[in-house]
């Protein structure tokens, strides 16, 4: 049987420390509802995007309609 070495990945991104993330987890579990919404829509605040859920099924005609669109401002 072999053993596996074990990996030496860093366990977090440079920077982040466990402290960091627990800071990070205190933060969002904290948040009410509508101030977690508040933060979404200030984040995409004055950008051209919109983020939306929609049901699986529908995404392959959804970027195929984004296809469509970009390809026709393009020209």
């Amino acid at each position: 049987m072999k053993t596996l070495k074990k990996s030496k990945a860093r366990e977090l991104p440079v920077g982040w420390n466990h402290q960091r993330v627990k800071q990070v987890l205190a933060h969002y579990e904290g948040q009410a509802d509508a101030e977690a919404a508040a933060e979404d829509e200030a984040a995409f605040k004055g950008r051209p995007e919109t983020v939306i859920e929609l049901p699986h099924e529908l995404l392959p005609r959804v970027r195929r309609m984004i296809a469509k669109h970009k390809a026709a401002r393009a020209c």
